[in-house]
């Protein structure tokens, strides 16, 4: 049967093509044009962020982000290993290796009360991914760096707008970093940025983001010609693709309210699973989520996958995450063996349910009917 909900579905709020238009009338549609200036002043001001720099993608936000903290061969980061690929790509990338912790059963993130026992000589920074956009525990965590002189780098790819004790996530490490993926509740496309929360990194960051040149100094005019002077690639998207990115940042409590409206309408019409097994999200006192995303966890892989079929047979795209990156090909590569118990339970029985801002009252009526017909099937 052909899928008649998908997973996921693209937005437009109407001004993103005048938005474009207007930057090649400007005459700049490369990167850090005025579309660029006004996302990253935008941040600043909503989220109370020192610095923002916006990036091709939150990939490249964490690679940036790796070379701002000297990243080198041999130097260990610790993070988890249920998290996409690109969070320890930029780790392998410096030669350096990622050191994978077990999470939480509860909010699915990096286990706080695990990481001093994998802090080693060579450990160099501490990298929290905020799962689902539900923080982590990020006093423990600020706490353990600050004792060890670690660096902490928050991948916060799917927590814009989510607050940990009334701060936006993203902000509250020694750097954080977003992405705005089509998957994410704010799109430019492919995009993402990274949060300077450190005043000693900032002008570094600008270097390394412009390919190692000293350009950005150059038009403010504090320099009389830009030069290579340090490490760096092309990290800037084009002013095109932050010209979308205004308008969903313009419409940013639309999004939010609408998607908070989906996530409680699931929470409370699947409350009744529980009585199966089935348990969903947990957002610690004292934060806020951004209802990135509404998952349910089975009871098992059989389940799931069965789940899974049932939905795709009756037109509706629902989907697993990842697969645990110390037990990927890759990784044995790499000589990881490691024993992650929750990590891989939650893999095996975790999957997703569409939540994006056009999805319908009628649509999502029948993913709560169709679910709830399934369990009472099964059982």
């Amino acid at each position: 049967m052909s899928i008649q909900i998908p997973f996921n579905r693209q937005n437009l709020f109407g001004s993103e093509l005048s938005y474009i238009q207007d930057a090649y009338a400007r005459n700049k549609v490369a990167g850090d044009g005025f579309y660029t200036s006004w996302c990253q002043k935008y941040m600043e001001d909503t989220f109370e962020f020192q610095k923002v720099l916006l990036t091709t993608s939150g990939t490249h936000a964490i690679e940036m982000a790796m070379l701002l903290i000297d990243l080198k061969q041999d130097d260990e980061v610790i993070l988890p290993s249920y998290t996409f690929v690109s969070t320890a790509n930029a780790v392998i990338l410096r030669g350096a290796k990622p050191v994978f912790v077990d999470i939480r059963p509860d909010t699915l993130n990096l286990n706080e009360e695990l990481i001093e026992q994998a802090i080693t000589p060579r450990t160099k920074a501490i990298m929290p991914v905020h799962y689902a956009g539900i923080a982590c525990d990020m006093d423990a965590i600020m706490n353990i760096a600050e004792k060890h002189r670690l660096w902490v780098v928050e991948d916060a790819a799917q927590a814009i707008n989510s607050t940990y004790k009334g701060r936006y996530l993203g902000g509250i490490g020694h750097l954080g970093c977003y992405s705005f993926h089509e998957t994410k509740n704010v799109s430019m496309g492919e995009g993402g940025a990274l949060v300077i929360n450190d005043d000693s990194l900032i002008q570094r960051a600008e270097i390394i983001r412009e390919k190692g040149t000293n350009r950005s100094r150059f038009f403010r005019g504090e320099v009389d010609k830009y030069t290579w002077v340090d490490m760096g690639s092309s990290f800037l998207p084009s002013d095109i693709n932050a010209a979308v990115l205004k308008t969903q940042l313009e419409h940013l409590k639309d999004i939010q309210r609408q998607r908070n409206h989906l996530y409680s309408r699931y929470s409370y019409e699947l409350e009744s699973l529980t009585k199966y097994g089935v348990r969903s999200t947990t957002i610690p006192k004292d934060c806020s989520g951004n209802s990135h995303m509404f998952y349910l966890l089975l009871d098992s892989e059989k389940a799931r996958s069965a789940y899974i079929d049932y939905m795709k047979q009756k037109g509706v795209l629902v989907v697993f995450h990842y697969v645990p990156l110390h037990s990927s090909n890759f990784a044995k590569t790499l000589g990881t063996t490691i024993d992650l118990p929750v990590t891989q339970a939650i893999s095996e029985q975790l999957v997703r349910l569409p939540i994006f801002y056009s999805l319908t009252e009628d649509d999502q009526s029948r993913i709560i009917e169709l679910t709830l017909d399934f369990f009472n099937k099964i059982q």
